[in-house]
């Protein structure tokens, strides 16, 4: 769907542990994608790509840069889109550029520091995607933000994301709910408390049950940094990061 989250990769410095992991945790397979301008592999669920997984890039790393997850919104002009991001205040880290015959994409970030990508693919006749709520799918984006509300107003203007419910968290202030275009919500944003430095999207993945799944973080090296917690739905969810410290969740419908 345009203006929504569509692809994720993880930027790691270790993409056979980070392949084990995962496969482990979510249920992923890795496949190389053979491209030969990058090394890059896909994270399945059956047949069907999820995500992607690739080494961190050098000149990131030399910057400072982490293990990461990252999310790619859909756009149908990737220059254009880049352009307007800029004149909104957000920056360009890098592109556009094309991977022939696979992607357009553009490396970004909000006004207040939150990377993601935008992108367009340019392959054809791409499978349908799995349902929603299926075991080793995305299942909620989450954007911890100096202050939601000028946060939401630039994804709002820039992608046309409204807003859906707002859940009052006390002392945390309000989670606000919000949809890019579909029937439910996609994900939810909140001023990020002073324990989180920097503005971050975070990603979830579905999986059958959260106690299991937690179980095999911690077996598989990686931290469980806060939860299990009830949601509402009702589901459970559990944050954690992985054994090269790059930060995901998983969310379930029972525990």
């Amino acid at each position: 769907m345009p203006d929504s989250f569509f692809w994720y990769d993880v930027m790691t410095t270790d993409i056979k542990a980070a392949a084990k992991f995962y496969g482990e945790v979510v249920g992923w397979t890795a496949q190389s994608a053979g491209t030969p301008q990058m090394e890059y592999s896909v994270f399945n669920v059956g047949t069907r790509g999820v995500a992607g997984l690739m080494p961190l890039p050098e000149e990131y790393a030399k910057m400072g840069g982490r293990p990461a997850w990252m999310g790619y919104i859909l756009v149908d002009d990737v220059d254009a889109m880049a352009a307007l991001i800029q004149a909104e205040g957000g920056k360009l880290h890098r592109g556009p550029f094309t991977v022939p015959g696979v992607i357009r994409m553009a490396v970004v970030s909000d006004p207040q520091g939150a990377g993601f990508l935008i992108a367009k693919p340019l392959v054809e006749d791409a499978p349908p995607p799995l349902a929603p709520g299926a075991p080793g799918t995305i299942g909620w984006h989450e954007l911890y933000a100096v202050h939601w509300q000028s946060a939401f107003a630039f994804y709002e203007k820039l992608f046309g994301w409204t807003k859906s419910d707002a859940i009052n968290m006390g002392p945390m202030g309000t989670y606000q709910l919000f949809k890019t275009g579909g029937e439910y919500a996609a994900g939810g944003m909140m001023t990020k408390p002073a324990a989180i430095p920097v503005p971050y999207w975070g990603y979830y993945f579905n999986v059958d049950a959260l106690d299991a799944a937690s179980a095999r973080v911690t077996a598989g090296g990686g931290k469980i940094l806060n939860g299990p917690m009830e949601v509402p739905g009702p589901m459970w969810v559990v944050n954690c990061m992985d054994p090269q410290g790059a930060v995901f969740s998983l969310v379930a419908p029972k525990r």
